[in-house]
């Protein structure tokens, strides 16, 4: 089988957006590739974060991964900060990576400017460097990503091939197996941007551990667009948006939606689909509690166990060929 990784940030807090455009494929690919799925903390602590919220976070998005369906007897789940060599490959990556690569980071230009350049760290600038490491250390063949990943992974395939070149064949050149354009789910205040779980308002997203009455809130809340007919459409952005999670959650066509309100207004739409999203997440909100923290980590502690190997032989096999004494 082929091998995939991928993983999420332990900040802020994980939504609809994440789980539908990212975890529920994760679920289904873990069947038909060797599967690496990581809860990257090294990736988090680029921009200020609390230490204990980053540990509440951490078991957190792990109880995600697992409550969602992700089944440690099939792929290996674990914390990035648990095996060094993804640092140790960063450093030597860095070596052979480029300063105007890395000025020319969309995510990068995002970040540092929503606050100022000045105080950016460098860890946010050397990112994209972590990223290509995480992938490349278990030789990586397809990394399941969001269209605004890409860049990132053109620059990894750009190491890989530069390493290579200079060293020898080393790294497997990976490629992106992007997330079909229906599965990104918008802003709930903003329907022209993704869903973010860095949003400065709690109004832009569903939280996978959102309660009903804040769901139902939320939802009631949601921008619409002009006009009360329930109509699929590029033109009806905010709506388009709330009949895909719809959709999505309730596993219906969007043209069937629309002839199950026809005639009717926002208001029954956005209530029905209050509902809908209630009733997906209750059960996965119990299959997280019913998860301790103990088990969580010994999991944890099993999936760095199980890709430890891997990630050793390739930083050995890098480190011979840039002509590290071992």
């Amino acid at each position: 089988m082929k091998r995939i990784f991928s993983g999420i940030q332990p900040s802020g807090t994980l939504h609809l957006g994440n789980y539908l455009g990212a975890i529920q494929n994760w679920v289904k690919l873990q069947d038909s590739y060797e599967s690496i799925f990581c809860v990257v903390d090294l990736h988090a602590i680029t921009v200020p974060q609390n230490p204990e919220e980053l540990k509440k976070k951490t078991i957190e998005v792990a109880k995600i991964y697992l409550a969602a369906g992700i089944d440690p007897t099939k792929s290996a789940i674990f914390i990035q900060s648990h095996v060094p060599e993804h640092t140790e490959l960063t450093w030597i990556l860095n070596t052979i990576a480029k300063i105007p690569e890395l000025q020319k980071m969309t995510q990068f230009k995002d970040k540092s400017q929503k606050d100022n350049i000045e105080s950016a760290s460098v860890g946010l600038f050397d990112y994209p460097i972590l990223m290509a490491a995480d992938i490349l250390l278990y030789d990586t063949q397809v990394v399941p990503v969001g269209e605004d990943q890409l860049q990132h992974i053109e620059i990894t395939r750009t190491l890989a091939k530069r390493f290579n070149t200079k060293f020898g064949e080393t790294f497997v050149i990976p490629e992106p197996s992007i997330t079909k354009e229906g599965m990104r789910i918008m802003g709930l205040d903003d329907p022209t941007k993704k869903m973010s779980k860095s949003a400065a308002s709690a109004y832009n997203y569903i939280g996978l551990t959102d309660d009903a009455e804040t769901v139902r809130k939320k939802i009631k809340k949601a921008v619409t667009d002009s006009g009360t007919e329930i109509v699929y459409s590029d033109d009806k952005p905010a709506l388009q948006n709330l009949i895909n999670i719809y959709s999505l959650l309730a596993d219906k066509k969007p043209e069937a939606i629309v002839k199950m309100y026809a005639g009717k207004g926002y208001a029954d739409f956005k209530s029905d689909l209050a509902e809908v999203i209630v009733k997906f997440l209750e059960p996965f909100q119990k299959r997280m509690a019913e998860l301790s923290d103990k088990k969580v980590l010994e999991i944890l502690h099993q999936g760095a166990a199980k890709v430890r190997p891997l990630a050793k032989s390739k930083l050995d096999e890098v480190k011979q060929k840039v002509g590290f004494i071992l």
